[in-house]
């Protein structure tokens, strides 16, 4: 049987039309045998789609989704090619944080169901072909965790599971404790918060509620493993790590015993109360972190080798600079990481202003510095950006989508991406996103706030967009559900999902799996990239895009 082998090309335009003339793009076919495939691991070219669970499916209607939820929309993920489903925090919370705050590591929140519902949707999920991942959270616990519990009480190996710190001693009144040093947390105000029990402030990089586990207490390390094996147990396939740059603070050892205050960063448009008012230089990218993710890559690889599994994926949520970026995959030592840390650089540095240049440099920054023989992912949007149509343009929803499934490597989708979901409108006494609510004002909020981008899955056009049969969701859906939902889409003759399932479906070609990339700004506002393998041709003559369309072209069979 002849292999059959294709290019595919997808021209992008970012500006308002591009024009292309193109007389042959590859002048010669090469007479060469087709290279050997080797056979990729399961995730190296999949595509991963993000759940927000609390958004996603609710299955008894109280306005909440939930696991019986997803695991009744299961065959939606079938339906448009995904391959993994990644779903953010489902373990038990106070919801401080809507599941960031987590106060029981083993067992899953009330309002999302029981073990029995998670162990159902794995089987059915597997049944299916489809992996699941788990949002894990070593970072931080609830304050009403038991950890934290034993913690404040100095109970025997757990005094020093979370960062605990003495006061300074206030010079003008010594019943004052002042904070240890001017860190501030992502949220607003102090990392230090104290405890009156303990009589010692603790650290929490993100809410008040969520308190930063000590990872120079090998205990802690410990006991996160032991979480991780829990769950793989449960059936897991891996996890997303949440808030990895954060794992460390620097070490009061080598400064002369205490935790030292931040230069400040300069920019003038900033309160002393908000973050990046300071460097940050000292609470996060410290290079103590990297040991931990290696030593957790190696734990999961043996697991897997243990227990007969197929891979177990750990990949790191780190937004850092390029370099510090890397070092999660590994180190120059042979030692390896996470399988990959999330590229954030389209949520970063791209914006509906950006040039094909811009577009261009920022891919090939990524591929450039990712160190040979690892695998590149793609994310354009997730539950604390503002969505991909919201951010970039409504009309380069395909154009966008197209980039990611032709791009190499792992292709990763937030729920919506599929049918060009937008931020949804969340009034100001709707506002729950702790981020906006410490920050925020009425004025402001929207600045802050994360909740637009959380909003209900429009499912179609019925009550509350076929997500619950409540009119009262847990935010409200989104006031463009009647133009913008799923079954529209798939009964329309074209619409965004049905381009994404033909964009899904041709990953599967070799091309695209296993073929070379050549990516340029043909112009400010056009860029192509094209991937083949040597025996690939396309003639063409000249083609025009409207802004935000994008072209897929398939080389006949040879």
């Amino acid at each position: 049987m002849r292999a059959v082998w294709i290019t595919a090309c997808v021209l992008l335009t970012a500006g308002l039309v591009g024009v292309l003339t193109w007389a042959v793009l590859l002048h010669q076919r090469l007479q060469v045998t087709p290279p050997d495939v080797q056979p990729l691991d399961w995730w190296e070219h999949t595509i991963i789609y993000q759940i927000y669970p609390r958004s996603f499916k609710d299955s008894d209607g109280d306005g909440i989704g939930d696991l019986k939820g997803i695991t009744s929309k299961l065959q939606h993920f079938v339906d448009i090619g995904v391959g993994a489903i990644w779903m953010s925090p489902i373990f038990v919370s106070p919801m401080v944080d809507f599941g960031y705050d987590v106060s029981d590591f083993y067992n899953i929140h009330d309002e999302y169901g029981t073990m029995a519902d998670f162990e159902e949707l794995v089987e059915k999920a597997h049944e299916l072909g489809i992996k699941v991942l788990l949002d894990y959270v070593p970072n931080h616990a609830s304050t009403e965790s038991e950890y934290f519990t034993k913690s404040v009480a100095r109970e025997p190996g757990f005094e020093n599971f979370f960062v605990w710190a003495d006061p300074i001693i206030d010079p003008n009144n010594p019943t004052n404790p002042l904070v240890p040093s001017n860190w501030i947390s992502q949220f607003g105000g102090s990392v230090w918060e104290w405890n009156e029990s303990r009589q010692q402030f603790y650290l929490h990089q993100f809410a008040i509620e969520q308190a930063d586990f000590n990872f120079r207490e090998p205990a802690v390390n410990q006991e996160m493993m032991n979480i991780m094996r829990f769950w793989f147990d449960k059936g897991a396939d891996g996890f997303r790590v949440d808030a990895i740059p954060h794992l460390f603070e620097a070490n009061p050892a080598n400064h002369g015993g205490v935790y030292p205050d931040e230069p400040l960063s300069g920019n003038m448009f900033l309160t002393a109360d908000q973050p990046g008012y300071t460097t940050q230089e000292f609470t996060r990218d410290q290079i103590e972190l990297y040991d931990v993710v290696y030593s957790w890559r190696t734990f999961a690889d043996q697991y897997a080798n243990e227990n007969n599994r197929e891979t177990i994926v750990l990949l790191a949520e780190a937004y850092a600079n390029v370099s510090m970026t890397m070092l999660y995959y590994g180190d120059e030592d042979s030692r390896v990481g996470a399988h990959f840390p999330f590229n954030f650089d389209f949520i970063t540095e791209l914006s509906a202003g950006s040039s094909a240049r811009d577009f261009v440099y920022v891919i090939k920054r990524w591929l450039t510095y990712m160190p040979p023989g690892h695998v590149a992912n793609w994310v354009f949007g997730n539950h604390d950006q503002k969505r991909m149509p919201s951010r970039f343009r409504t009309d380069m929803v395909d154009g966008l989508n197209g980039l990611n499934m032709l791009l190499p490597g792992v292709a990763i989708t937030y729920q919506g991406e599929e049918i060009g979901m937008r931020d949804g409108y969340v009034s100001w006494e709707d506002t729950v996103d702790v981020a906006a609510c410490n920050q925020g004002n009425p004025d402001n909020y929207l600045d802050y706030s994360r909740d637009p981008a959380r909003t209900p899955y429009h499912w179609d056009n019925t009550i509350s967009a076929g997500f619950s049969t409540s009119p009262n969701t847990w935010l409200p859906v989104g006031q463009d559900y009647m133009e913008i939902n799923l079954q529209s889409q798939l009964d329309a003759p074209r619409s965004h999902v049905k381009v994404y399932q033909l964009l899904s479906a041709l990953r599967k070609e070799p091309t695209l799996s296993h073929g070379q990339y050549h990516i340029q700004a043909l112009s400010e506002s056009t860029l192509v990239l094209v991937r083949h393998l040597p025996t690939d041709v396309v003639d063409f003559g000249e083609v025009t895009l409207q802004a935000g369309e994008a072209l897929v072209l398939r080389a006949p069979p040879t």
